[in-house]
């Protein structure tokens, strides 16, 4: 059924569920940071700065990028988790003019609890999340084909 806008009334209808699902999730993930004593940004910050790939290194730019806040942001968001002993600077041994993070023993306990919540709470919840977005990436929403079926018809892109 296509809605008055013509788009298929499914695509919003499932546009809406993966969003809520998300929702549902960032909830949870806010809530439980706050029981933990964080603000959801600083519990995000610590767990960017735990699971950076191996090949990026732990700086404020880096953190920055990651959180996609501003650098003067990111500096804040540190200097909170400093204060509280969840983070310390470190120069670097290449470039001393280099600020690497690095989670302390107690930024890394808080986070484990949080870490450790989160994964029970996507083993329960995930499913719902994952079949709102598999639904949407493999086109089965709407009256159209998915992307990549022509069904004898061109490809509005071109090439097909």
């Amino acid at each position: 059924m296509m809605s008055d806008d013509g788009m298929p009334l499914a695509d919003y209808r499932a546009l809406a569920e993966l969003r809520y699902q998300i929702r549902r999730f960032l909830h949870f993930s806010e809530r439980e940071a706050r029981r933990a004593g964080l603000e959801p940004q600083q519990h995000q910050a610590l767990l960017t700065l735990k699971g950076l790939p191996a090949d990026r290194a732990a700086t404020i730019g880096e953190l920055a990028e990651r959180l996609q806040i501003a650098h003067h942001s990111a500096v804040e968001l540190v200097d909170r988790l400093a204060d509280r002993g969840l983070v310390q600077r470190t120069r670097g041994a290449a470039d001393r003019r280099q600020v690497l993070l690095a989670l302390t023993p107690a930024g890394t306990a808080v986070l484990r609890e949080l870490s450790l919540q989160h994964r029970a709470e996507l083993r329960q919840a995930g499913p719902a999340l994952q079949r709102a977005l598999n639904a949407l990436l493999a086109g089965d929403v709407g009256d159209e084909p998915p992307p990549g079926d022509d069904a004898g018809e061109p490809s509005p892109l071109g090439g097909g």
